[in-house]
């Protein structure tokens, strides 16, 4: 037998199978603790004592530190990310609202104050009350228009 073959036939399978599943529960381990690490800083309710503390615990002691943490507050890490991710969703919605209605300046809003004015729609105080709220920064020409007591038409 060569020595090319011979080392093929050095690691069974078996130890292979092992190998990697140690190699795997030691990945999914890592990320578990760096959850964890993010929840301890997530946790708003948490003084900074307590956060402190289980921190110094999952890593002075990192196995026991990890399973004491998921067993004591395991229960609301769920929680806490759904929450999270709410709220950035949300943020996300509120930032597309924000960006589709156009965000008109007050130039495009005194432009469009000035249009209705020519058009005879509103009066000169009228005009001249939305002016004063547009660059005051209150209001826009639906706005206006209402604070005025037109109707538009």
């Amino acid at each position: 037998m060569s020595a090319q073959t011979y080392l093929a036939y050095d690691y069974p399978l078996l130890s292979v199978f092992w190998s990697m599943l140690w190699f795997f529960l030691w990945i999914m381990w890592f990320i578990l603790l760096f959850r964890i690490v993010v929840d301890i800083f997530r946790d708003d309710a948490m003084s900074g004592w307590g956060k402190a503390g289980w921190l110094v615990f999952t890593i002075v002691l990192p196995f026991l530190g990890v399973f004491v943490y998921v067993i004591a507050r395991g229960k609301n890490m769920g929680r806490r990310e759904i929450a999270q991710a709410r709220a950035q969703q949300d943020e996300f919605n509120a930032y597309i609202r924000q960006t589709a209605s156009g965000g008109t300046s007050s130039v495009d809003e005194l432009a469009k104050l000035s249009e209705i004015r020519s058009r005879g729609d509103i009066t000169d105080e009228e005009f001249r009350r939305a002016k004063d709220l547009v660059l005051a920064g209150q209001g826009s020409t639906q706005h206006a228009g209402s604070a005025s007591g037109t109707t538009g038409g």
